[in-house]
């Protein structure tokens, strides 16, 4: 238990230099919302739908169904850490409460990877889509490409800068779009059934396939976690947090039970199978002469898309600037409470991904295979969540009983299911190591390999980061900020160091 970060020995202590904090203007509405939003289903299915149906044929389904088991069980586990330690950096924080210093810097290079590399091939499509919609059957430039992509990023821009509210609002109004194309979509589907279905067969499971395609589809069953990382500016941060989560998660995978099979079984798979859009493939076949019905709510999915996998990756920025695992400017927020600094870096950094990308052939592939690993770093993400997990569950879990002792409380069938996605997700991730090279590209071990390597030099430069940012984690209308305190790396989590319900291990 030596090197966990507790309390002992805080000290109160202002917010970084130049920083107002952030705001506390999350109802439980916008939560959810953010966390449906955030999955963005019909985009997920257009921008994956054609690889995984390449890699796994019929089969694609059960894949979903075996590698959502993990996740449907990681949005029970954020919900309950969130319970505890409601903090802007979520996975990596409490991996620094529970695992240590070492393992939580991995972590947060990890997420770095894991955020940052799923950006780029969000600009990418919605440029595509945007002039697609715009101009049918005109084949785009290079600089048109470009110039929409710059749109869009400028785009995303407006409501993250203008803080979290705002960005919610925003979310609201294209998930009504989106949500609303998918029950008129499903119920042109089932109306057409008769008419276009086609034979299916499954035949013999391709298991290399499908863990291929399993560890793909993490890049479809993620998202949800976007209200961890909104904590701190949620009304109420240690009780609405982690629901959104959970009904993002089933919301997601109730929309890929839906779409698949009927997407599956009313198109060939050989016109799905490699396709850069099978959403507008299945659409031809729904409605034909009429691509804008398909092609306006994969926009709207693949637009929220952008902005809230940016807000996830800017709340952890913003986090770590505070605690100097990157530049301090980084925790910088501007007059509407947003992380200024944070957004346009991660903006700026995307976009110029995706100029590279688009202007130089040679450069193409290279950022190609390494936006390829994006899902592998995500599986890695969520295993390192479930560990985390497990060792709070079995080593660290009390409650504050009536009599202001301190008791152990355990959440038995919790703790048995974050065991089990550790290992599922350990797990896949070998699978993939072995399988990856035959599906994607006989590099990606190397860029995996050289990612790790990478993560460990950062643990290493960040070696005298010795603070932990500590989260008050009152409502809103009990914030006071000078309950806000840092406290250095070192020591024993014990119970001595738990002293009342905003301490190292909250309300249950």
């Amino acid at each position: 238990m030596s090197g966990r970060l507790s309390k002992k020995g805080s000290q109160r202590a202002s917010l970084v230099d130049g920083s107002q904090g952030l705001k506390q203007s999350l109802h439980v509405r916008d939560l959810v919302a953010l966390s449906v939003s955030s999955v963005g289903p019909l985009f997920s299915i257009a921008a994956t739908g054609g690889v995984m149906a390449a890699n796994a044929g019929l089969w694609t389904l059960p894949a979903i169904g075996i590698i959502a088991i993990p996740f449907i069980i990681g949005a029970f586990v954020f919900r309950l850490l969130n319970r505890h330690f409601p903090h802007a950096g979520a996975s990596y924080h409490w991996s620094a409460r529970i695992l240590g210093g070492k393992a939580s810097r991995f972590q947060a290079w990890v997420m770095i990877l894991a955020y940052f590399t799923s950006i780029p091939p969000i600009i990418v499509p919605a440029s595509t889509y945007s002039l697609n919609l715009l101009f049918p059957g005109y084949k785009a430039s290079m600089l048109a490409e470009l110039a929409m992509s710059l749109f869009w990023s400028l785009f995303a821009l407006v409501p993250l800068l203008r803080g979290a509210r705002p960005t919610a609002k925003l979310t609201q109004v294209f998930l009504a779009i989106e949500l609303i194309s998918v029950v008129a979509i499903v119920a042109i589907a089932l109306l057409r059934w008769h008419a276009i279905s086609v034979p299916i067969h499954f035949g013999k499971p391709p298991i290399g396939g499908m863990i291929v395609t399993a560890v793909v589809a993490a890049t479809i069953l993620d998202g949800w976690e976007i209200d961890s990382y909104a904590s701190e500016e949620a009304h109420r941060p240690k009780s609405d947090p982690g629901i959104g989560g959970i009904i993002g998660a089933f919301m997601a995978l109730g929309f890929y039970a839906l779409i698949y099979p009927l997407m599956f079984g009313e198109t060939p798979l050989h016109l799905l199978a490699g396709s850069t859009n099978p959403m507008a493939v299945w659409g031809s076949r729904l409605v034909p002469g009429a691509p804008w019905m398909i092609l306006i709510p994969v926009l709207a999915s693949t637009a929220g898309g952008l902005w809230l996998t940016s807000f996830i990756l800017i709340r952890a920025f913003y986090a770590m600037g505070r605690e100097g695992l990157v530049p301090a400017s980084f925790a910088t927020t501007n007059k509407h409470s947003s992380p200024s600094v944070a957004t346009l870096v991660t903006i700026g950094a995307a976009f110029t991904v995706t100029m590279l990308q688009t202007l130089f052939s040679s450069l193409n592939s290279f950022f190609g295979l390494i936006l390829s690993a994006a899902g592998f770093f995500l599986v890695l993400e969520f295993f390192l969540d479930s560990v985390t997990a497990t060792v709070f569950l079995r080593r660290f879990h009390k409650v504050d009983s009536d009599n202001g002792s301190f008791s152990h409380h355990h959440h038995r069938l919790l703790t048995w299911l974050s065991g089990l996605a550790s290992f599922m997700f350990f797990a896949f991730m070998l699978g993939f190591v072995f399988y990856g090279p035959k599906a994607i590209g006989s590099q990606i071990d190397y860029v995996i390999a050289i990612a790790i390597i990478l993560g460990i030099v950062f643990v290493r430069a960040t070696a005298n980061h010795k603070s932990i940012f500590y989260f008050h984690g009152s409502d809103a209308k009990e914030c006071d900020a000078a309950d806000l305190d840092l406290s250095p790396e070192g020591g024993e989590l014990t119970a001595d160091d738990l002293t009342s319900s905003e301490s190292v291990l909250g309300p249950q």
